[in-house]
């Protein structure tokens, strides 16, 4: 394992060679040494195998990868902080994000890059492909498309789908939330926050505080806080966040909500001048959270903030959905679930809330994301959650069905 720390600058040259050839390979787990070998892995042996299956779907779960593999899918709309980079720039991102869900969560994963950004078509393929897969990773989709394609997607298969941009990113604001808390000695639904961005990580971010039960939280968009009958700018889910966000009835933009707040969430990409920063409530948290450039430098908002953190790995407190997907994804198909629902992902953030807890400070509000405790609590959480919300696959005819078995590290 690699110390954990603030990472030192890397170099253009050291970047393009560590992506030569891609990031990611397939190893064989069975022994093809000999000719017995050959036949117990494959033909005549593997026919066998096949056989069992057909009569018994359920079998591959066991016999197959499936129940370990995660499909890692993009449209490359929304890549990082590039924007519409198309599905052959994005690949080498879900590379990344595949060999993660490996290495943290000890999952396969393959990258689907997709030439499409029709919701119908990609629900069609990934229909298509269910049998080879056990969940779905969705990646760098532009809001608000984004949101249609997981309702959609999340309803025509039998397995386990999430957008990790929104809903990692979330559970990994609320973790923080509540170290950050913990530290300051302050209730954390008592909490007045402000989120910048009304993307798919901002509205994903808003609706997992509500579900954790802080009423007193306002969205801001590029064109202003999220009220009830704005028409500037407007989507559905735009719309039914304003209903229920901004109980002050707080109009206009960043220095109307930010004044006297006790929390900032940036996940929008804007700058935020410092005054506004210095106009928060005393002893303010700023999860400035944007990559690769925060809303507001690290230490500036430390000029005024009691706890800052970011997206990124070049300052302490980085909030990542890395805390959060491997773990997510392992608990989920170990239970068998053939959804996550909120339940789950609550518990996700409470569990990396958990083990930051045994050496809390103002710059150690979450784990890190290479810390070797946070992928198996938060799959065991996720796991007994999923069980609680009654959210495993009762029907026993797939490869959703049961635990996952081990994956070979």
């Amino acid at each position: 394992m690699t110390a954990v720390g603030v990472n030192s600058p890397v170099t253009e040259a050291e970047v393009f060679a560590a992506h030569e050839g891609g990031k990611l390979s397939v190893a064989a787990t069975a022994e093809f040494h000999d000719s017995r070998a050959l036949s117990v892995a494959y033909t005549p042996g593997v026919a066998t195998v096949s056989k069992a299956i057909a009569r018994e779907p359920a079998l591959a779960r066991r016999y197959t990868w499936a129940a370990r593999l995660v499909a890692v899918v993009t449209d490359g709309t929304a890549v990082l902080g590039l924007g519409d980079v198309g599905p052959a720039a994005a690949l080498p991102v879900m590379e990344g994000k595949a060999a993660l869900l490996k290495e943290f969560g000890g999952l396969d994963a393959i990258p689907l890059v997709l030439d499409t950004t029709d919701v119908d078509e990609i629900v069609e393929t990934l229909v298509r492909l269910r049998p080879s897969f056990g969940a779905v990773s969705l990646e760098d989709v532009a809001a608000p498309r984004c949101f249609a394609l997981e309702e959609r997607l999340a309803q025509a298969l039998d397995c386990p789908v999430m957008h990790d941009d929104q809903h990692g990113t979330a559970i990994a604001v609320l973790a923080a939330l509540r170290g950050a808390c913990a530290v300051l000695g302050r209730p954390v639904t008592r909490q007045r926050v402000v989120v910048s961005g009304a993307g798919a990580a901002g509205i994903a971010c808003a609706r997992i505080l509500l579900a954790a039960g802080l009423t007193d939280v306002t969205v801001l968009d590029s064109c202003g806080i999220l009220v009830p009958g704005r028409r500037i700018r407007m989507n559905p889910a735009k719309a039914a966040l304003a209903e229920c966000t901004n109980p002050r009835g707080l109009r206009g933009g960043l220095a109307e909500a930010l004044r006297d707040a006790d929390v900032f969430v940036g996940v929008s990409g804007a700058t935020v001048p410092e005054e506004l920063i210095a106009s928060m409530a005393p002893g303010a948290i700023v999860l400035a959270l944007s990559n690769p450039v925060p809303e507001i430098h690290p230490t500036t908002a430390a000029r005024y903030a009691a706890v800052v953190g970011t997206g990124g790995s070049d300052f302490p407190n980085q909030v990542i959905n890395t805390l959060a997907s491997p773990g997510i994804y392992r608990g989920a198909l170990d239970a068998g679930a053939r959804r996550i629902s909120d339940g789950m992902k609550l518990a996700a953030a409470e569990a990396i809330a958990e083990v930051a807890a045994a050496d809390l400070a103002a710059d150690r509000i979450v784990p890190h994301s290479l810390d070797p405790r946070v992928m198996p609590a938060v799959a065991a959480a996720v796991a007994r959650a999923a069980l609680a919300d009654a959210v495993p696959d009762e029907r026993g005819d797939g490869p959703g069905t049961g635990p996952a078995s081990p994956a070979p590290r």
